[in-house]
């Protein structure tokens, strides 16, 4: 059986492919790969469907053994990749014969590495996605030391690339935002949001949790749970705004600001504690 064993894990190691879609009315957030164009990028890169299944890592530190050859590649932040004892670099398609290990090591800048692998990974999908979903614990488990992930048959040629531009992962971010639906219910907010906000340590793939300036709030209204799309800016009483990422809870019952463009979520994925972030109105 072609499988790909997880020798180390490093601080957390998902499955995750495009994400599940379509089931709000049911209380299932969409999940997937936080940074969408990093996987994209190294499924094309290994000759997979963009919606193949690959691994998210954190902060490096994974390492994989291939028991058959296969291509492989490693996406999202600049990142050392060795193989066995040879550097690899990432963002480019590697082969590995069976034995071979691979090691991530941690990225200078951003969070979230992709290891996309040809064939994709073929674990049982969960509402037609193989994708771990924090916030309702559905799809693959988080996975550990030993843990041996089958791979999906290679129906693809690897596409490499002559240059492949690596996204940087700065200090200070400005993103763009659509106003609304609740912007009425704040005093001065475009001001507002264009403070230099600073992500925290409770930041997960949740939500992005910001510090700064509080919002000021004009309307005190009780608000009854509204539908919640990933890239809202929820404010809760305290007036830090939160980012929803793509483990959001379907509903809420604190006013929504804005809601980001999704060109921008990627960056926001790569946003280490510490990032300074402010938004602007488009």
């Amino acid at each position: 059986m072609r499988a790909l064993e997880i020798v180390a894990t490093g601080p957390l190691a998902l499955v995750q492919d495009l994400g599940r879609p379509g089931y709000a009315h049911l209380g299932v957030p969409p999940s997937g790969a936080l940074d969408v164009e990093a996987l994209r990028l190294g499924n094309r890169l290994v000759g997979n469907p963009a919606e193949a299944a690959g691994i998210e890592a954190l902060l490096g530190g994974l390492v994989v053994r291939a028991t058959t050859s296969c291509t492989v590649a490693v996406t999202g932040p600049v990142v050392p990749v060795r193989v066995d004892e040879r550097d690899a670099g990432s963002h480019t398609a590697v082969s590995l014969r069976a034995g071979q290990t691979l090691a991530l090591g941690r990225p200078s800048a951003g969070l979230r590495s992709y290891l996309a692998v040809s064939g994709g990974l073929a674990v049982a999908p969960v509402l037609g996605s193989r994708s771990r979903d924090v916030l309702s614990a559905i799809g693959p488990e988080p996975l550990e030391d030993g843990v041996s992930l089958p791979l999906g048959p290679v129906t693809g040629v690897p596409a490499g690339a002559d240059v492949v531009v690596t996204p940087a992962a700065p200090e200070r971010l400005v993103v763009p935002v659509v106003l609304g639906p609740r912007d009425d219910w704040f005093t001065g907010l475009a001001d507002g949001l264009g403070a230099w906000w600073s992500v925290t340590s409770e930041s997960n793939r949740v939500g992005l949790r910001l510090d700064g300036p509080p919002l000021r709030r004009e309307n005190t209204a009780e608000l009854p749970s509204e539908g919640l799309v990933t890239g809202a800016i929820q404010v809760p009483p305290s007036g830090l705004p939160v980012v929803f990422l793509a483990d959001h809870p379907t509903t809420g019952g604190y006013p929504v600001a804005a809601v980001v463009r999704r060109g921008s979520l990627g960056a926001l994925a790569q946003a280490r504690p510490g990032t300074f972030v402010r938004f602007r109105p488009s």
